[in-house]
């Protein structure tokens, strides 16, 4: 992890919104995020910067009250899209620079699958229309790229012909279209076949595609490699290949790594990313964390620290990914640690880091002084702090409340 400057943020030459930044600081820019005409994805890519996907719209929703877990389908959108778009805004200053359209399961098959009435009462197209227009909205507010998005389908899983798996994909990509998306995304899918028939469908706009599968080092649910995924996708046409959900950040970043090798070794090029979920999955199978006995409504415990993203940012970065993002569980704070861990290659910080003091530095006008000591320390060390003996007052030293 990089060695953040301990008191940046309360620097004097720090002003709101333009994050100067001490002149005897080396890591920290002088700059917020870039102005002016924006680059697109692959512009941006080929130029060897870092794009900062959002986090994870249906599971953060789902815990406001705003999509039902189950079907996970995003008719929000349309029902209460001022909670859409406010947690694009959330993601926007957190550092992300792709917004993403909230159109996850937002087919039609999937918005009529079993029992579900969003495809009768407010129509599929009417759900990714809406889901365009926030996401545009709120791109404009920043130097962000609107990504559309398609994702497996029931179709699919229920042994359909190509042509009609196809012509789902198709009823999206039209809103799409029309709508001028920035790029587009085939994402969540655990069947390299399905995906491949999604980008070449996502091909025919024009734009640049990017495809991930939900899939662990084991490879899709047909035993198809990493690497072959990774040929077969960049083959059909995506620019950008990875993996999203299913799988922790660590986890993710191994299966992409077996993607690099497959691509090098079939000497096709792609671009890389990486969206996992914001869960500890050690334990997990072929498929994921919806086989814990924890998913969805218990997971909690398994989330990942604000300290944890940071090293899967910087080993996705090592590793050359240059497509960073979250999926399920990925709040905002996640995102920000992202854009904080990155800031030395970016060249600016995130606005949610003007709320932030690197590595918990923060703490140090806490009134407590065991509390103030933990900023401290994780300034000297580098790292935050775990758990134990010595991360108590006691521990500290400190717990007299005469000091």
């Amino acid at each position: 992890m990089s060695c953040f400057c301990h008191s940046f943020t309360h620097h004097p030459d720090i002003k709101q919104n333009s994050q100067l930044v001490p002149s005897h600081c080396p890591y920290y820019p002088t700059a917020m995020a870039p102005t002016g005409a924006k680059k697109g994805l692959l512009e941006r890519l080929d130029a060897g910067e870092v794009v900062i996907g959002d986090g994870g719209f249906v599971f953060a929703l789902e815990k406001r009250g705003y999509v039902k877990a189950g079907p996970w389908t995003p008719e929000a959108a349309v029902e209460h899209p001022e909670a859409v778009r406010q947690l694009h805004r959330e993601f926007l200053r957190a550092g992300a620079n792709v917004m993403q359209t909230f159109t996850f399961y937002a087919s039609d098959d999937k918005l009529e699958n079993r029992g579900n009435y969003v495809a009768a009462k407010i129509t599929g197209q009417k759900v990714n229309e809406a889901a365009c227009d926030i996401a545009r909205e709120v791109a404009n507010e920043g130097d962000a790229l609107v990504a559309g998005g398609v994702s497996q389908t029931p179709s699919y899983l229920s042994c359909k012909s190509e042509s009609d798996v196809k012509a789902i994909f198709r009823k999206q990509l039209d809103v799409f279209f029309r709508k001028n998306v920035d790029f587009l995304i085939a994402e969540y899918f655990e069947h390299v076949e399905e995906a491949v028939w999604a980008v070449e469908v996502l091909k025919e706009s024009g734009k640049p595609v990017a495809a991930t599968l939900c899939i662990g080092p084991e490879g899709d649910m047909n035993g198809v490699s990493p690497g072959e995924c990774a040929v077969r996708l960049a083959k059909a046409g995506a620019s950008v290949v990875g993996v999203n959900c299913h799988f922790d950040p660590m986890t993710c970043v191994a299966t992409v790594k077996l993607m690099k090798e497959g691509l090098a070794a079939a000497n096709v090029k792609a671009y890389l990313m990486t969206q996992p979920l914001a869960y500890h999955t050690p334990d997990c199978g072929k498929q994921g964390f919806i086989d814990l006995p924890e998913f969805p409504f218990a997971l909690e415990p398994r989330i990942v620290t604000r300290w944890d993203i940071h090293k899967y940012a910087r080993a996705a970065y090592n590793l050359g990914v240059r497509y960073i993002g979250g999926c399920c569980g990925f709040e905002p704070y996640h995102t920000r640690a992202i854009a904080e861990e990155l800031a030395p290659e970016r060249g600016f910080l995130p606005e949610g880091s003007e709320k932030h003091g690197s590595w918990g530095s923060g703490l140090d006008m806490h009134t407590k002084p065991w509390v103030r000591a933990r900023a401290i320390c994780s300034a000297i060390m580098g790292s935050p702090g775990g758990t134990g003996g010595n991360w108590t007052p006691k521990g500290y030293g400190c717990s007299n409340q005469k000091q």
